[in-house]
This record gives C-alpha cells, structure tokens and sequence, in this order.
C-alpha cells in the first residue's frame, strides 16, 4: 500500500496498513505497532545525526555543533541572528519577523537538530536536521492513499463515460455531460470501489507509494559552492544518491534522496533512552529487555535506508521559514485543496491517525478497528474513539 523508506521492517509496515483498510487486522497488530512505531523512530534519532555530520564535515573545515530543538522558534530566530548577507528581499524578510514574529508559527513542533559553525560575528547556521512528527507522518500517509484512491476512483468514472461514449457511437471527447451526471457517475464508481474494499479486492493496482522524508536534514550552501556539494554527495562512503530534483518557483533548492546503510552494530550499542523504556514496557515488555528486542529489530531489518537532504542558499532558507513559502503556510494550503474530501477519504485519515495514536497510547491489546472505510461516520464520533484510546473523560456529565 504505502512504503516508508526511513524506517525498517518496511514490508511488514507495508502490509499492516493494507490489512487495515480492509479491516483485517490481527491479535498481534498491537505489539507490532508499537515495535514498528517506537523502534524506528528511536533508530532513525540514532542514524540521523550521524548522517547529518558526515554532510556538514564535507562542507566545513571549522569546527561545527548541533543543538537540539523542540520548536520551530528556535531555528527561526537562528536563521534571523547572524545574517550572512544582506539584499533588499533579505532585510525585508528580516524586518517583517523581528517586528512581529508571533505570526511565523513559532509554537510549530519540531523534532530536530540545528547546526552552527562559530563565525567571526557569532555562531552562524549551517543547516538543521528533523524526525517527520507522527501526527505529519500520519497526515502524509493519508493523503498519499487518499490522493491515489481518487485517482483510482476517477479512472473507474472515466471508464463509466467511454462506456457511454461507445453506446452512443462517439468519441468520449465529443460527449456532453451535464454536471449532475458526472457527480453521478464519481458516485457509481466510489461505491464500486467501496465494494471492492468490503470484498478483499485490490483497489490500488501496480501503484507505489512511497513516503521518502521521515529522516531529513537542510544544508545551506551558497549557490557557487553547490555543484562541488553536489559531487561529493554523490560518492559518500556507505551511500548512494538516488534522486536529484532541482525545485524553481516561489522556492529555489535541490532536493536529494540518498540510499544510505547505516552502522547498525555501532547505532545499538548504547541502551535505549528512558523514554523508548518506558513507552515499551507501558505496552508489555519488560525493561530489561527492551534493549535485546531493539537491536534484534534493527538486525532483521533491511540494510539501508533513505534520507531527504535539501541545498539551498541563505535566502532560500528565509523564504522557506518566514518568507513567501513558509513550511507552515504550505501545510496549511495542502490541507485546504486536497482533491477528494469525500466520506472515504476522512475514513483514510482517521484510520491512519487511530494506527499511529495507538502507539502512543497505553494500551496493550488492539480489539476490533473503530472504522471500517465503507461506514459512515460523523467526525463526532472519530474524537469519541480517541477520547477513549487515552482514556479521557467526556465532557457531558451523565448522573
């Protein structure tokens, strides 16, 4: 159905979504959740940094340091303290986010790390790195099956008007339709897609989804130094450049995906943080033995992963955090103009979030799904479930 290249164990990960969305899931869905969920994302906080300072060292003879963040505020006012350099589109972004910064999103989480080198004026950013969320893994998952199932579903429509087309001897492109007929005809074929759910059909045929950027990082590198950044990208030790996209528009960067295998003896030896042991033992596992499951779950898993890296220059860096294609406005603007909104495609959406909010809560058996894609429901009824997937209580007092 949907594969996530940063993490492990892809295959299976793959295939417990698809067993979702035909409401097939197993008794032993929940411990792999959880595995599937935590020990990835503790591994890919592992290979990450790693990474991330291989990148830099082949940009900068000085010494350089990472720093943790936990708000997008704290790369914002990094990338605004120690301005490398100054034009009229750069002072004006400057302006606009000292004189009032509170409508940059500051409050955005951010899992990640930003990197300094000390300059003459300061430490000055280099780059960052960042974990995709798992509220923005699970929104991006959605829209990725939403956005094929649509297509998948205005295909069936299509076929419905050829069919039309040769009963009244013409070409498809000389039919008139009026707009009822169409939206009866989306319709029709939804509803035969709905049937192909509930029957165990496959809905997707011969389509790859693939989610490339869970693990990111951005370096900044002035427009001059990027063809030589580029070279040495493409032969890092224990890595292979596998995708070059140059963006151009509101947004100036490259954006690279790189096949990487990291050192799985080295990435394991340390024992797992307080956090991973509390958050698996409060799902049944005994703490002494989180650290042996962990690394047996890196061990069987497969032997690269991908990572996301953007190049851009100082200013494309601006633009992307407080300038005309702020990464906030833009999730904002995909949410606004997803094609299909349909019952079926916020049925995907709550599916996917109940998958990943499991996880994060403390129950240790799964029971029967809450959703089944071809009910219907009220969103009223999606906050009720996971309401009581962290047992919080409801607001209306019942005596």
């Amino acid at each position: 159905m949907i594969e996530i290249t940063s993490y492990l164990h892809r295959q299976e990960f793959k295939n417990l979504i698809r067993r979702w969305m035909y409401h097939q899931a197993l008794p032993t869905d929940a411990d792999d959740i959880n595995r599937l969920v935590h020990f990835n994302n503790a591994f890919v906080s592992r290979y990450l940094p790693v990474f991330a300072e291989r990148v830099f060292a082949q940009l900068h003879t000085l010494p350089f340091y990472g720093r943790r963040s936990r708000r997008k505020a704290d790369l914002k006012d990094a990338i605004v303290i120690n301005c490398p350099g100054h034009n009229a589109r750069i002072d004006q972004m400057l302006i606009d986010y000292r004189t009032d910064p509170g409508l940059f999103y500051r409050e955005t989480p951010f899992h990640g790390m930003l990197y300094f080198c000390q300059g003459p004026d300061g430490p000055a950013l280099i780059g960052s790195s960042r974990i995709k969320r798992v509220r923005r893994l699970a929104e991006k998952t959605a829209r990725r099956i939403i956005d094929a199932v649509f297509e998948s579903i205005r295909a069936r429509a299509d076929r419905l008007a050829q069919e039309r087309a040769a009963q009244a001897g013409m070409p498809v492109a000389a039919l008139i339709t009026p707009p009822e007929q169409m939206v009866a005809e989306f319709q029709r074929a939804e509803s035969r897609l709905l049937e192909d759910l509930k029957l165990d059909r496959p809905i997707l045929r011969e389509k790859q989804l693939v989610i490339q950027d869970v693990a990111g990082i951005k370096v900044l590198v002035e427009d001059r130094q990027q063809k030589a950044f580029l070279e040495k990208m493409a032969h890092l030790d224990g890595c292979e450049l596998i995708e070059v996209e140059p963006h151009s528009g509101l947004y100036n960067a490259v954006n690279l995906i790189v096949r990487h295998r990291p050192d799985k003896a080295a990435l394991t030896a340390a024992p797992p943080s307080n956090r991973l042991v509390a958050l698996m033992q409060a799902h049944g596992l005994p703490a002494e033995e989180v650290h042996r499951h962990f690394e047996r779950f890196v061990n069987q898993g497969e032997d690269h992963v991908h990572i996301e890296v953007i190049v851009c220059n100082y200013q494309e860096m601006l633009e992307s955090e407080i300038g005309r294609c702020m990464h906030e406005d833009r999730i904002i603007q995909q949410r606004l103009t997803q094609q299909y909104n349909g019952q079926l495609a916020r049925n995907i959406e709550f599916l996917i979030s109940y998958l990943f909010a499991f996880a994060a809560s403390a129950r240790k058996d799964l029971g029967d799904l809450p959703i089944r894609l071809w009910d219907r429901y009220l969103p009223d009824y999606f906050d009720e479930v996971l309401m009581g997937l962290y047992d919080l209580p409801r607001l209306e007092v019942m005596e």
